[in-house]
């Protein structure tokens, strides 16, 4: 195998877009044969060891690896090395390095896609390609009208950001609360959450049922899958990678 720049090497191997690799060098999470990596840094890693945060790469040559889970609460979307909490990867039985598309807060369930693809994994969390997904979202009372329209337009937060037009609908009426649908392009941190609270409609239950072509379907809290090779055409193809 030629040598390549090793954030080249870490975004296939699934550590995201290479230029969030090339923080992860130069924050010194990365090792080459030993020594802390730099950038500019070539390797083989038929031949190098690479290492981020003490954990070998995957070699080029394994298989892709992609897992639908249904992330429960109280479950970290991904590894923090400075907090003790379970993650998804601890529901997972791979012993491949898997990024998380598709991350949701802490206490929000719902649709996770696990994959090494590196370049499936930047397409469908970049910004730019505005790929879909979309939500049941409990709130505490029935929205009026004036409600679902600010949500559908956009809506302005407590830091300035203004949200992307959403897809709102009510789906139904419970004693708690009211069940909404919420399709978006956009998933800034915890925005579900806030644009609840801007608005009146404090948020009680999360629960992502999509991302992209990709469906929740019947897992059940900490349930994961293999997907079928027509769901992994189906998602490189929304983005243009077949």
């Amino acid at each position: 195998m030629p040598e390549e720049r090793i954030q080249k090497l870490l975004a296939k191997a699934g550590f995201g877009s290479r230029r969030a690799s090339e923080e992860l060098i130069a924050q010194g999470r990365v090792t080459l044969n030993g020594k802390v990596a730099i950038l500019g840094n070539k390797a083989d890693v038929s031949k190098d060891v690479v290492k981020v945060d003490g954990q070998p790469i995957r070699k080029l040559s394994e298989r892709n690896v992609y897992i639908a889970l249904n992330k429960p609460k109280r479950v970290l979307s991904d590894t923090d090395p400075n907090d003790p909490r379970p993650t998804v990867h601890d529901l997972v039985e791979s012993s491949e390095h898997l990024f998380s598309v598709g991350r949701l807060d802490y206490d929000s369930e719902g649709l996770i896609l696990l994959t090494n693809d590196g370049d499936l994994a930047h397409r469908l969390t970049h910004p730019r390609y505005g790929h879909e997904k979309e939500y049941r979202v409990q709130v505490v009372k029935r929205p009026d009208e004036e409600q679902l329209a600010i949500w559908r337009r956009g809506v302005v937060l407590a830091d300035g950001y203004r949200t992307a037009p959403a897809f709102v609908k009510i789906e139904s009426s419970a004693k708690n609360g009211t069940w909404l649908n919420i399709v978006m392009k956009e998933g800034k941190k915890r925005q579900i959450r806030e644009v609840g609270k801007t608005i009146g409609l404090p948020v009680q239950r999360i629960i992502r049922v999509r991302i992209g072509t990709l469906m929740l379907g019947n897992l059940k809290p900490g349930e994961w899958r293999s997907l079928k090779p027509e769901e992994i055409r189906a998602l490189k193809h929304s983005v243009k990678l077949e």
